[in-house]
């Protein structure tokens, strides 16, 4: 193991690269385990639907680009626009719910053609948006570089419309300017409210739909370099990128606390970012922070077990 959460994990969970002594089932073991990305795609968001393929975006061009969990080839399907793709959703309609970093936009692709179906311009001041979760109603997106989340309601069906919300981050929530504040998102386990964990301060977050923030209780344990979230049943997965490894927290229905109650790495990881579920397995894009991007610079997705 490489590393440990420093405030004194009770139980930490080695996990190492699946291969052929792994636990997976028979299903998970017809799948790879390691997915070699384009050189120079400096990845960071991943997204992964019903079928055995994931989407990366990457923070360098923005380019979409979909890979087989089953032989591992894939393609570009979609250029971008020279401002980055970072945190990816898929809904059940086959969209891609795309985070536009330094753009200040949120974008949804088709997943099945790579066309650019909607962009929305949140804001053209500062801003770093950063990931996105998919609720029943609407799509929320974070912002690194604003106190705010963004909220685009969806219409009947799921309809795609031109309105937005921004809606200011309150209560517990504290701004440091020029920091990585809000980053990866997700519901609570009894999908009333969200979850948003804040990078440079670790700390984690319920907010409801008006932006009140609450700090989650997590008894004193840090979720230093919090990144991607994952949420499975009342447990949630927090990609601590920097720290290589992956938190794992079982929460209360609400989401108003919670216990760290293992810690997944593998000698595999490279400063993962966001994380998606298949199977038994999870998979992360290796961004790869600690190495200067190059275009030949390797970049591989990775997947270990849960």
């Amino acid at each position: 193991m490489r590393h440990r959460i420093a405030l004194g994990l009770t139980a930490v969970l080695a996990a190492t690269l699946l291969g052929p002594a792994g636990t997976a089932s028979a299903h998970d073991r017809k799948l790879e385990t390691t997915i070699a990305l384009p050189n120079g795609f400096q990845p960071e968001g991943i997204a992964i639907g019903k079928n055995p393929y994931a989407y990366f975006g990457s923070r360098a061009t923005g380019a979409i680009y979909r890979a087989s969990l089953a032989t591992g080839r894939g393609e570009i399907i979609n250029p971008g626009f020279g401002a980055g793709s970072l945190g990816l959703k898929l809904d059940h309609q086959g969209r891609l719910f795309v985070s536009g970093a330094a753009s200040g936009d949120g974008r949804v692709v088709d997943a099945r053609t790579g066309k650019t179906l909607k962009i929305w311009n949140f804001t053209d001041g500062t801003s770093f948006v950063n990931d996105v979760i998919l609720t029943r109603d609407a799509a929320w997106f974070t912002d690194s570089q604003r106190p705010v989340l963004y909220k685009v309601p969806f219409g009947r069906h799921g309809k795609l419309g031109d309105r937005f919300e921004t809606v200011p981050l309150t209560g517990d929530f504290v701004f440091t300017p020029g920091a990585t504040n809000a980053n990866g998102i997700a519901r609570t386990p009894d999908g009333r409210n969200l979850l948003v964990v804040q990078s440079n301060t670790g700390l984690l977050f319920r907010v409801d739909e008006d932006g009140v923030a609450t700090q989650v209780d997590l008894g004193g344990v840090p979720m230093t370099n919090g990144d991607g979230l994952w949420l499975e049943g009342r447990r949630l997965y927090v990609v601590q990128n920097r720290l290589n490894q992956i938190a794992v927290v079982d929460l209360d229905r609400s989401g108003t606390r919670g216990s760290v109650v293992a810690a997944i790495t593998s000698p595999a990881f490279d400063v993962p970012t966001t994380i998606a579920a298949y199977g038994k397995r999870l998979y992360l894009p290796n961004a790869r922070f600690t190495t200067p991007p190059t275009p030949d610079t390797t970049y591989t997705a990775v997947a270990v077990s849960r």
